[in-house]
């Protein structure tokens, strides 16, 4: 993730749990592995054919949905007059979209060229529609919106892993914009690198500013754990007394703070004590429990676990093209390894195949939910909605499976 990410406050922004379907298999890795482990290193992993023990039993698609399991804190912002807790509640979801990769090691399956996900939750007030729009690079689409039209949540992605032998490095590059109520004022978040000796490991720490570009609020802790603000004042007051060698008491917010300032996350965890608690700070968000068994299941989150589930009916009314379709997703899901692994092979050859017929022929790839376009309140480059989908007229998708 870039080190400076801006998030724009713009004009107007459960399914079964079966523990023995999504059974982490622990795969020897072979010889021919550790060959293609080393030819690997240092490459781009969109470019390179993953053997399938390398994979979670989820698409990249259905890894951006995840950005939806803290929902409440759109709704909350939605629900809030004041302009600055409006936007306290925006920089918490926007903190809390990548908690759910902590521990994750599996690698999402690349979506292939045309392959759409959507997810409806009635209980949780949102839709959402991605569509994989380009192969090389490899770019993600998705738009969401609430059902009672109280915010819109589009983007587009381009992730780039890196393997560098013992470690992956995500660089998701990209536009996400929310859109709510414009009152001008601004969040900057700085997600830490992790420094020499790990100190800044999993550190966040920004500011909310006016249109006048006073600082409002510090906002700041660990996005595997919680997020805090206070006013800047403070902060930046406790922070001088800290590099003057001041006798610092590491302090944990009382019991009353936390019950306050419940965000109304299912399961919330014992406070964490490794985040440097600021005296007066108020709680914004913080991470909801895994499930028990999900050291089992990839350490996946229990939202991420019900997003590959296909409910009696629910195949007749999907896009040919949804992702809980797909073969070799289902069959690793189930535990047939061995079928999963074909099918994902045979599914990359006839992308391949299609490509090749399209070149031959002189035809452009054409995009079915998504157009390029300019986005509106960054002036770049971006992916936009095109609306339709939810007509559910899918007579024209194409046969990627």
């Amino acid at each position: 993730m870039n080190s400076e990410e801006e998030f724009y406050d713009a004009v107007t922004g459960t399914g079964q749990n079966n523990s023995e379907s999504w059974r982490n298999r622990k795969t020897s890795v072979d010889k021919s592995n550790e060959h293609l482990i080393r030819c690997a290193r240092c490459q781009e992993l969109s470019k390179i054919t993953m053997p399938i023990v390398f994979n979670e039993p989820l698409s990249f698609l259905q890894r951006i949905t995840e950005y939806m399991e803290h929902i409440y804190l759109i709704n909350k912002a939605c629900s809030q007059a004041d302009p600055l807790e409006r936007m306290q509640a925006v920089a918490a979801f926007a903190v809390s979209a990548v908690a759910s990769q902590w521990e994750r090691t599996g690698k999402p399956f690349n979506p292939l060229l045309g392959e759409t996900y959507e997810l409806t939750r009635e209980d949780l007030g949102f839709r959402f529609i991605s569509e994989q729009v380009s192969h090389h690079p490899p770019i993600s689409a998705f738009y969401s919106e609430g059902l009672n039209k109280d915010f819109i949540f589009h983007g587009s992605i381009y992730p780039k892993l890196k393997f560098w032998g013992k470690s992956i490095e995500a660089e998701p590059r990209g536009t996400i914009t929310l859109e709510l109520l414009n009152t001008g004022d601004k969040c900057v978040l700085n997600f830490k690198p992790c420094g020499l000796f790990g100190k800044e490991l999993h550190r966040v720490e920004g500011y909310i500013q006016d249109k006048n570009r006073k600082k409002l609020c510090v906002i700041y802790g660990k996005w595997t754990e919680c997020l805090w603000c206070t006013d800047a004042t403070t902060y930046e007051t406790y922070k001088k007394n800290e590099k003057r060698g001041g006798e610092q008491k590491k302090l944990k917010p009382s019991e009353d703070v936390i019950k306050s300032e419940n965000d109304e996350a299912d399961d919330m965890p014992e406070v964490q004590d490794t985040v440097q608690f600021v005296p007066g700070s108020k709680l914004l968000w913080r991470i909801n429990c895994r499930p028990p068994n999900s050291s089992q299941m990839y350490n996946f989150t229990s939202f991420a676990v019900s997003l590959n589930e296909l409910e009696k009916g629910m195949e007749a009314i999907l896009a040919p093209t949804d992702c809980r379709l797909r073969p070799d997703i289902r069959n690793m899901e189930n535990g047939n390894m061995d079928v999963a692994s074909k099918e994902k092979e045979r599914l990359e050859e006839k992308q391949r195949a299609a490509r090749k017929e399209r070149a031959k022929d002189e035809v452009e790839w054409q995009t079915r939910w998504f157009h390029q376009g300019t986005n509106p309140y960054t002036g770049t480059a971006d992916w936009l909605y095109s609306g339709g989908y939810f007509d559910r007229n899918f007579s024209d998708c194409p046969d990627i499976y």
